[in-house]
C-alpha cells in the first residue's frame, strides 16, 4: 500500500529534481567561489582591465540561486507590501494585481515581461487578463522552468520566450508591445538608462510601463560607514552593479523620453496595518504560515540539512555552498530593510509618449 508523501517531503524532492537539472553536473563548489569574485573583477574592470560581463553575472547568479529561491519564496520571485492577515503568497498575488490594474491590461494585448524569472506574474498577468506575454530572460535555467510551468497550467500557447539580456533586445522590431513591465530585473542593469532605452524602444506609442526597482532610499548616508557596507554586501548578493536612488530611477525614465505618471515606495504605507517587507526573513510572527527555513536559524539548519543531503546524493555537491551565500544575502536584506536605508518596492508607471 502506498502512502502519500507529505507536502514538505514532496516540496524537498522537487528541489532536488531541480538542483540536479539546474546544475546539471557542473563544479556547483567552483561556480560559486567564481561568483563570489564578481565584484572584485567588476572593479578591476572599472580600473582599465578587460573581459568582465555583468550580464553573465546575473545569469550565474540566477542560474546557482533560482530553484532555492522557489523553494524559499515561491514562484513569484519579488517582494511585496505584505498584511498581518495575509500570506506572504496572498500578498505577492494582491501586488501582482495592483500591477494588472495600473497597466490597464485587456484581453488580446501584447506585453513583454522583461527578466520573467520563471514566470510566477506572467501566469498571473496571463490567466487573469487574457493577454499574450513575451518573457525575456539572460539565464535559460529559468526560462527552462518557465516553459515547464508554463505547460503545466496550460499557459504555454499564450506565452514567447526570448533568452537574451534585455540590454539587447535586436530580435525585437520597434513599438511592438502594448505593455511592460519589469520586475526586480531593470535593477540589474549595468546602465539604467541603457536598459529603459531598450525597453523604451520595444513599446508601442502610448504605452504604459510598470517597474519595480531595488533602491537606496533617501536615509542612505554615504559617509556613514555601516551604511556603506550594508550596501555592498546587498550589492554583491544580488548581483547589482550599482543600486540607484528612486530619483535616480525617475531620471533615467525621462532621459530616454518615458513621461513618469507616479513612482513610490511602496514599502512605506498609505494606510492601515503593515508588516516590514523583510519580516519574512526575520520572524514567523510577521504574516500567515511563515515558513521556518526563511528565518536565520532555519537558514543556518538548511546549510547543514543541504550539507547531509549532498553527501547522499540528494542534492549535487557545492550546493550547501549556495545556500550559505543567499544566507548571507538574506542578512544584507534584513539589514538594509531595519536600518531604512534600502527598499526592494520603488514601483513605477511610466507612459511612452503618443
Amino acid at each position: 500500500m502506498r502512502f502519500p508523501l507529505s507536502k514538505e517531503i514532496a516540496h524537498f524532492r522537487n528541489l532536488s529534481n531541480g538542483l540536479k537539472a539546474a546544475y546539471r553536473g557542473s563544479d556547483t563548489r567552483g561556480r560559486v567561489r567564481h561568483f563570489d569574485g564578481w565584484t572584485r573583477r567588476a572593479t578591476a574592470d572599472d580600473a582599465g582591465a578587460a573581459g568582465y560581463d555583468h550580464a553573465k553575472t546575473v545569469s550565474e547568479y540566477y542560474d546557482l540561486c533560482s530553484e532555492f529561491m522557489v523553494f524559499g519564496w515561491g514562484a513569484s520571485l519579488h517582494f511585496a507590501p505584505l498584511s498581518p492577515q495575509e500570506s506572504l503568497e496572498d500578498s505577492k498575488i494582491r501586488h501582482q494585481r495592483l500591477m494588472i490594474a495600473k497597466l490597464e491590461l485587456r484581453n488580446g494585448m501584447t506585453v513583454i515581461d522583461v527578466g520573467c524569472g520563471i514566470g510566477g506574474p506572467m501566469r498571473r498577468v496571463v490567466r487573469e487578463a487574457g493577454v499574450k506575454v513575451l518573457g525575456v530572460n539572460s539565464s535559460e535555467v529559468q526560462l527552462d522552468k518557465a516553459k515547464a510551468l508554463n505547460a503545466e497550467a496550460g499557459l504555454e500557447h499564450m506565452v514567447d520566450y526570448l533568452a537574451c539580456s534585455f540590454m539587447d533586445m535586436d530580435a525585437v522590431a520597434d513599438d511592438t508591445f502594448d505593455r511592460g513591465y519589469a520586475i526586480e530585473s531593470t535593477c540589474h542593469a549595468p546602465d539604467k538608462v541603457g536598459a529603459f532605452a531598450e525597453i523604451y524602444r520595444v513599446l508601442k506609442p502610448g504605452a504604459l510601463f510598470w517597474g519595480q526597482e531595488m533602491c537606496m532610499t533617501d536615509r542612505f548616508d554615504a559617509d556613514d560607514d555601516r551604511h556603506r557596507a550594508i550596501k555592498q554586501e546587498l550589492m554583491h548578493g544580488i548581483a547589482l552593479k550599482d543600486i540607484a536612488t528612486t530619483g535616480e530611477v525617475d531620471r533615467a525614465l525621462e532621459t530616454v523620453g518615458f513621461q513618469v505618471i507616479e513612482g513610490r515606495d511602496r514599502a512605506i504605507a498609505e494606510n492601515g496595518p503593515t508588516v516590514p517587507w523583510y519580516q519574512p526573513m526575520v520572524t514567523r510572527r510577521s504574516t500567515l504560515g511563515n515558513a521556518l527555513h526563511r528565518l536565520p536559524l532555519g537558514r543556518k539548519a538548511f546549510i547543514g540539512a543541504s550539507r547531509l543531503a549532498e553527501m547522499l546524493g540528494l542534492f549535487p555537491r557545492g550546493s550547501a555552498e549556495v545556500v550559505g551565500l543567499m544566507d548571507r544575502t538574506a542578512n544584507a536584506y534584513v539589514a538594509g530593510g531595519k536600518t531604512g536605508i534600502f527598499t526592494p518596492l520603488y514601483c513605477f508607471l511610466a507612459r511612452k509618449p503618443l
